[in-house]
């Protein structure tokens, strides 16, 4: 028997009744560092860690939980800094003598388009009496520029996926072999890195405060009083911003 519009129905409550639906009011910094200081005592370590990362990449509860290390996204800065450190150690394998020239040594760490006219038929020429350093400068290179692309669609980034694997090649088969391999199980970060711009350059711009800062200093001997300085030097509401 169907029911009408007459019928008598009894009163549903509202599905929002008692509920705090709605944007939710952000936690202050005392209530921060309260619920890590709690976590701290109770040594959950895991629930610290994905605390912080909560806070830092403001990823709803969901999908923190379900984040792996392999959707992190690879710094641009230590992977370029790792090929020229890796470089520079092949480089004085083959020519010690030539490594402990300061001039060549600019050259051979900056970026190739980034020398002037001059400063390139310099580099040829000493590149040209050594073959094997020329090659594994020109992959150097080559790698470096294909690490600087960023910002580019799924379409654009998998289109220099072939590139990156055939440099790797050459790598592993060159005495650059361990550069290879760290490349090789980092591909996935690599590849999130060109689509991606998200990196720690604010951590490094306050390391690099910090360290100024204990260097004018001498050093300190009570951490309190460096702690404020960090506070006002760098900026109490941006320091706060970002804990």
């Amino acid at each position: 028997m169907g029911r009408s519009e007459f019928d008598y129905l009894p009163p549903r409550p509202a599905w929002n009744a008692g509920r705090k639906v709605g944007a939710k009011r952000p936690l202050k910094p005392r209530q921060i560092w309260a619920i890590r200081f709690h976590l701290d005592r109770e040594h959950r370590l895991r629930d610290r860690a994905l605390f912080d990362l909560a806070i830092d990449s403001k990823l709803r509860g969901c999908d923190l939980v379900k984040i792996k290390i392999g959707d992190l996204v690879a710094d641009r800065f230590h992977v370029i800094r790792l090929l020229n450190q890796h470089f520079l150690e092949g480089w004085k394998r083959f020519d010690p003598e030539g490594r402990k020239n300061r001039g060549l040594l600019s050259l051979m760490r900056r970026h190739r388009w980034k020398l002037s006219e001059e400063q390139r038929k310099r580099l040829a020429v000493y590149l040209k009496a050594n073959p094997v350093l020329e090659a594994l400068y020109t992959a150097k290179q080559d790698m470096a520029l294909l690490l600087t692309q960023k910002s580019l669609n799924a379409k654009k980034a998998s289109q220099l996926i072939p590139d990156l694997l055939r440099l790797i090649d050459q790598f592993a088969a060159s005495p650059l072999k361990s550069l290879a391999d760290t490349l090789t199980s980092w591909l996935e970060p690599v590849a999130r890195m060109w689509r991606f711009s998200r990196n720690n350059g604010i951590t490094e711009g306050f390391h690099t405060k910090m360290e100024m800062i204990s260097r004018r200093a001498f050093g300190f001997r009570n951490f309190h009083n460096y702690r404020l300085r960090v506070l006002a030097l760098c900026g109490w509401n941006g320091v706060i911003n970002r804990v």
